[in-house]
C-alpha cells in the first residue's frame, strides 16, 4: 500500500489530462465526431515529451506520427461523409489484413533489434511493436476502416503492459480502459455500416 501510494504521488498532472484527453478521443471516435482529432491533437503533443523522458523513445517518436494524423484524420472525416452528415465507412478483404500482418511483424523485429543493439531503450520488441501496430491502425481509423477497432483491441491491451511496466499508471489505466471501449466503438461503428450497406442496396 505503502508503494501504491508513493507512486501515485509521483503521477504528473500532465500525464493526467493527456489520459483525459485521449480518453475523450476514443470516446468521440467510436460518435464519429470531428472533435475526436482535435483530442488527439492535444493528448499526443503532451505524450510526446512524457514518452521521451521515459525513455519510450518508439513511443515518443509515435507522438510526431499522431500529430500529422491527427491533421490528415480531420481533413479525411469532412471528406468522407454522406449527404445526410454522417461518417461514411469502410471495410478491408482479408488479404490486406494478411499483409499488414507481416508487415508489422517484420518491421517489430528489425526496429526491436536496432533499439537493443544501440540504445538504452526498455522492453524493445513490445516497444516497437506497439509502435507499428499504433502506426497502422490509426491510418486505419483517419481511412474510415471498421477494422481498426479489432486491430486495437490487441495494440491498446499490449501497450497498456508497456506503460504499467515504466510507471506510467494513468496512462496503463486508459489503455485497459480503451480495451474496454473499443469493443464498443467497433459495435458502433458496426451498426452504422449495416445501415449505410442497406441504404446503398435501397
Amino acid at each position: 500500500m505503502t508503494q501504491l501510494l508513493s507512486q501515485l504521488a509521483q503521477i504528473s498532472p500532465w500525464e493526467v489530462l493527456a489520459a483525459a484527453l485521449g480518453l475523450a478521443y476514443l470516446l468521440l471516435a467510436a460518435r464519429r465526431s470531428l472533435l475526436c482529432w482535435l483530442c488527439a491533437f492535444a493528448s499526443t503533443a503532451i505524450y510526446l515529451v512524457l514518452f521521451a523522458q521515459a525513455k519510450l523513445y518508439m513511443q515518443s517518436v509515435l507522438q510526431v506520427y499522431y500529430l500529422a494524423m491527427a491533421v490528415y484524420g480531420y481533413l479525411e472525416w469532412r471528406r468522407g461523409k454522406a449527404e445526410s452528415g454522417e461518417l461514411l465507412i469502410r471495410s478491408w478483404p482479408l488479404r490486406h489484413h494478411v499483409l499488414v500482418a507481416a508487415a508489422v511483424a517484420g518491421a517489430t523485429f528489425v526496429n526491436g533489434w536496432l533499439l537493443a543493439r544501440s540504445t538504452d531503450a526498455v522492453a524493445p520488441f513490445l516497444d516497437s511493436f506497439v509502435t507499428w501496430g499504433s502506426v497502422v491502425t490509426t491510418w486505419m481509423v483517419a481511412r474510415r476502416l471498421i477494422e481498426n477497432w479489432l486491430y486495437w483491441i490487441v495494440v491498446d491491451g499490449l501497450a497498456a503492459y508497456l506503460y504499467f511496466t515504466q510507471n506510467l499508471l494513468p496512462t496503463a489505466l486508459l489503455f485497459a480502459l480503451y480495451v474496454v471501449l473499443v469493443v464498443r466503438g467497433y459495435a458502433q461503428w458496426r451498426r452504422q455500416l449495416r445501415i449505410q450497406t442497406a441504404a446503398a442496396v435501397a
